[in-house]
């Protein structure tokens, strides 16, 4: 009876302790799903319910008729005109920060400027593996670069970034440095690159005024352009058609705009990169740092409107010529040692087409500013001035005013002749 009394006491206190550690570890995995569900909110390069492209009435209601500057929400935005690159609108555009998605503008512009469309690309078990917006490759099959590009561009898929990474760099790190040495060729100065999908790091930003050069650039690219303004597709994926939708809520709903890219993470903000064309006007609108789809689309699209509304495209070569004819016909430059003669001209092949606002076009002007003196010799097409045009107090652009052929020194033999000239000139003048 004791022994069975003994057996029945160690066997309640087992069951209480079993009881116990199946609480703690039913506490444990509810812990752990919690901490993972708030770890893919700060992760994913695109959130992938609210990332498709349907758009918010309220977007489309944004006063379209706007000619103040608007009232934005996002931290970070700029409109630049593509042709002059002249910035219409910006706020804290040279500041850096995350750009999310946004980054994979670069990675598309490296892949099609070194591979074909055509090149079949494996898909590693790391490229399939990648967290946050996918497309859901699979490991151990191929794709066709342009697959993957319209996978990169308008499902977001982080998989097909570090697909193509690796498939040109041979790992996320060393595509990471052509990705750099690219932002240096095109002068983007206050831009790092870490990775090809732009999941936050310290080390990976940029900013509004760095992506729009980056985006004006990569749409010079006809395949680019093709793959950002098109708003479904149908592509392969393993032996299998699948249908893409473009998460650029912009495309399709508002007027002209022709693409470009959606980004959303923690640290970044949703994120947009808009390119919008009315009649001659072309322009880009980068809106980083916002708290939600909705304020993206509406400060947009205010800044468009805004925009549009407010500035066309005004040819300002009568003006440099007319500049130009009136400084030539009283030019005053003391030349030295030389007897030549000055002619002067302007650099000639310039973009004379300036976006400008309507309200600011009789503030138009110029002016011009030369060296009064000039010392022998001198080459042909010497800079010797510029010619500028102002719009207010703001400098539009300069053109360089240049001679028009050498300037030779005197010799003796020049000398001589100018002390005969003068000799003979001054004995008439006597008698």
């Amino acid at each position: 009876m004791m022994l069975k009394n003994i057996f029945n006491n160690e066997k309640g206190i087992f069951l209480r302790k079993l009881r116990t550690l199946k609480d703690y570890f039913k506490n444990f995995i509810i812990f752990f799903i919690i901490i993972m569900f708030l770890s893919s909110n700060n992760v994913f390069a695109d959130d992938e319910i609210e990332e498709f492209n349907d758009i918010d009435e309220d977007i489309l209601i944004t006063s379209s008729n706007t000619v103040e500057e608007p009232e934005t929400y996002s931290k970070y935005i700029i409109c630049m005109e593509r042709s002059t690159k002249r910035v219409l609108f910006e706020k804290n555009a040279y500041a850096k920060t995350p750009m999310a998605s946004t980054t994979k503008i670069l990675t598309a512009i490296i892949a099609l400027e070194k591979c074909s469309l055509n090149e079949e690309v494996h898909i590693s078990q790391k490229a399939a593996g990648t967290g946050g917006s996918t497309l859901g490759i699979t490991s151990d099959t191929t794709m066709t670069m342009e697959s993957l590009l319209y996978g990169l561009l308008l499902r977001s898929g982080n998989d097909c970034a570090v697909a193509i990474s690796e498939h040109i760099g041979g790992s996320v790190e060393e595509f990471a440095k052509l990705m750099n040495e690219k932002a240096v060729s095109l002068g983007l100065t206050n831009s790092h690159f870490v990775t090809p999908h732009g999941l936050d790091s310290d080390e990976h930003y940029t900013t509004a005024y760095d992506l729009a050069i980056l985006t004006d650039y990569a749409l010079n690219n006809s395949e680019f352009k093709k793959i950002v303004g098109t708003k479904q597709i149908d592509i392969m994926i393993g032996g299998y058609s699948r249908t893409l939708n473009n998460t650029n809520e912009l495309l399709g709903n508002v007027q002209g705009v022709y693409g470009v890219k959606t980004g959303f993470t923690g640290n970044a903000g949703r994120c947009l990169v808009t390119a919008c064309k009315r009649e001659n006007l072309d322009v880009i609108v980068v809106v980083l740092g916002a708290d939600t789809k909705k304020i993206r689309g509406i400060d947009s699209k205010s800044v468009l409107e805004y925009v549009f509304n407010n500035y066309e495209m005004i040819n300002t070569e009568d003006l440099v010529k007319k500049a130009f004819e009136n400084y030539n016909n009283s030019i005053n430059i003391k030349l030295l040692k030389s007897q030549s003669k000055i002619k002067i001209n302007y650099t000639d092949n310039f973009t004379y087409i300036y976006p400008i606002n309507k309200n600011k076009i009789p503030m138009l002007k110029t002016s011009i500013y030369c060296i009064s003196v000039i010392n022998a010799p001198l080459v042909e097409n010497s800079t010797i001035g510029k010619l500028r045009v102002m719009c207010e107090n703001e400098i539009l652009y300069e053109i360089d005013i240049k001679i028009s052929q050498s300037i030779e020194k005197m010799n003796w033999k020049d000398y001589f002749k100018s002390f005969i000239c003068n000799y003979k000139k001054y004995y008439k003048i006597k008698i």
